[in-house]
């Protein structure tokens, strides 16, 4: 069996305004209905796989649980990153998981933030690498490129590839990425992938690999495995050890030198969705290169990518060339297509002048649910408050506001200090400032609500929690 091992822990800033540091790429539906980690996670299901691995951070943890349960799919283990440390840790990581586990096992390492239109044509390519995996082999697949990429990484074969078939061929060496005119000259070679970051090794060659060619990442990272706390069905890695290990990529540490490299080529379609641009040409533009997605509506346009996240915000283009125009609730992106690449240097500006549309999501997630801000006054603010059957938030108090809820959709459990009450629809309850308090959803569909708080401080932040039934601090 295939123990598929997903990287769900990045923040990309390429897709701003969509992806953002509180809500990446991965967890949106860019292309299709279903989000791109949903859809890697169904890529890699069936009778050759086992169930998946999930390396991501805490803040992500219960996203990752609801939305692969809303695909039917049943994690094998969740280890939970303390902090950022790049995708050697994370692939020791799972690796020393899996030693324990299943240590015959074989690891196809994925990010879940790929698009690949072809499914079965990629768990094609995956049976293709693994006589060469099971023979010690570390298997890298590489993409056949359609136009000269200067975003990617290249892998560079050491002999002709021929029809591109999916097959194991020998790896010459990992070629940066390029500018124009290098990646100019490796698409008119043709003997030049480019470099997916997909893996398919062995338990066993992967720990070897990391012993011989990276050994000062061993040691804190089996620490962090073995001192890790379960937590919710999660595993949570020691965050003392793990802070030791370097902040290294799994090209860099181990893949760039070792001896036993072979490539599976791919050529039935893929885009890491890297940019504005990639989205645009994934989307599958008409006959005069546009596309207009969600409440957007493109007259007299060429060459344009028109998208509005909000069903209340409509987004209209006229007479465009060559434009990207994404709008959500909070923050619009207008760029030159051409400078598709240049959107985090937006994040950069926006950090820099302290807006919080730079990292923070407009729908904030939590566990239990989610919420959205619809209206901040300077000594009040209105959300929308959506919580899922059968969650609840946690027994909490304020030291600077009251709050007042309205119930809209479904019912709610309220508790305020002694007395617990059921509101329904159109009832309302009031919270007192100090007052100790829980909302929770007895039904079986979603229960929506207005919450209006009102004094003199309205941050996330004054909460005092007594009670929470996801461990949170």
């Amino acid at each position: 069996m295939i123990t598929p091992v997903l990287l769900c822990g990045g923040s990309g800033t390429r897709l701003w305004p969509l992806s953002r540091k509180s809500y990446p790429k991965q967890f949106a539906a860019l292309i299709g209905d279903s989000t791109l980690f949903q859809a890697s996670a169904r890529r890699l299901s069936g009778p050759e796989f086992a169930a998946p691995m999930v390396l991501t951070n805490a803040d992500f943890r219960f996203i990752v649980t609801e939305q692969l349960a809303e695909v039917g799919v049943d994690p094998a283990a969740i280890l939970i990153e303390p902090e950022g440390r790049n995708t050697a840790p994370a692939v020791l990581a799972a690796a020393l998981w899996l030693e324990k586990t299943d240590p015959a096992a074989l690891m196809l390492v994925a990010p879940s933030d790929h698009v690949v239109p072809d499914g079965a044509a990629f768990r094609e390519a995956v049976r293709a690498g693994v006589p060469a995996a099971r023979d010690g082999q570390l298997v890298t697949f590489g993409i056949k490129p359609t136009h000269a990429e200067t975003g990617y990484g290249y892998l560079e074969l050491a002999g002709d590839p021929g029809d591109f078939a999916a097959r194991p061929l020998d790896l010459k060496r990992f070629v940066e990425k390029p500018d124009a005119g290098r990646a100019e000259e490796m698409l008119a070679a043709g003997t030049y992938l480019w470099n997916a970051g997909i893996f398919l090794f062995s338990v066993q060659a992967i720990l070897a690999a990391f012993r011989d060619h990276a050994p000062e990442l061993v040691a804190p990272v089996t620490a962090a495995v073995d001192e890790g706390r379960p937590d919710l069905g999660f595993l949570r890695l020691a965050p003392g050890p793990w802070a030791q290990a370097g902040d290294i990529s799994i090209d860099y540490a181990v893949m760039e030198r070792a001896g036993n490299l072979s490539v599976v080529p791919f050529a039935a379609g893929w885009s890491d969705l890297g940019g504005w641009d990639a989205v645009w040409r994934e989307s599958g533009p008409d006959a005069r290169g546009v596309v207009a997605t969600g409440h957007a509506t493109a007259i007299d346009c060429d060459d344009t990518l028109l998208r509005s996240e909000d069903e209340a915000l409509e987004v209209v283009g006229i007479g465009l060339r060559n434009i990207i125009a994404v709008a959500m609730p909070d923050a619009v992106l207008v760029a030159d297509a051409a400078r598709a690449q240049d959107v985090k240097q937006a994040v950069a500006a926006l950090k820099a002048k302290a807006a919080k549309q730079a990292e923070s999501f407009p729908k904030d997630h939590r566990p239990w649910g989610w919420f959205e801000s619809l209206v901040i006054g300077q000594r009040f603010q209105v959300k929308r408050i959506v919580v899922h059957p059968g969650a609840s938030l946690s027994l909490q108090s304020h030291h600077h506001r009251s709050e007042h809820w309205i119930v809209v959709e479904g019912t709610a459990r309220v508790t305020v200090d002694d007395e617990v009450k059921l509101v329904s629809e159109n009832q309302s309850v009031y919270i007192p400032l100090g007052a100790v308090h829980r909302m929770e959803n007895p039904g079986k569909v979603p229960m929506v609500l207005i919450e209006v708080q009102t004094g003199s401080y309205l941050g996330e932040d004054d909460i005092i929690r007594y009670e929470d039934v996801y461990s949170r601090d």
